[in-house]
């Protein structure tokens, strides 16, 4: 089953902006798939198994990366893309 994830990372941290950078590039680096970006949010469109695997390794690896740092996370099921 397909899902779209709409998620976004506020650093608690006054130099958020790198971190923002390197969790996108990490979901961008995975060719199983479809990442876009916009100025509030990234959305991740895939096999849900796909996704949630990719998503349980990059948010750990942020965690262990930043002292403070919160992820805004809306999955959809079945998505409709054009």
């Amino acid at each position: 089953m397909k899902v779209a994830v709409d998620i976004s990372l506020y650093p608690l941290d006054a130099d958020f902006i790198p971190p923002i950078k390197d969790v996108i590039a990490r979901l961008n680096a995975n060719e199983r798939l479809d990442v876009w970006t916009n100025a509030m949010s990234t959305q991740v469109v895939g096999e849900f198994d796909d996704v949630m695997q990719t998503l349980h390794k990059e948010i750990g690896t942020t965690f262990k990366q930043l002292p403070k740092a919160v992820f805004a996370i809306k999955i959809l099921n079945n998505p409709i893309l054009d």
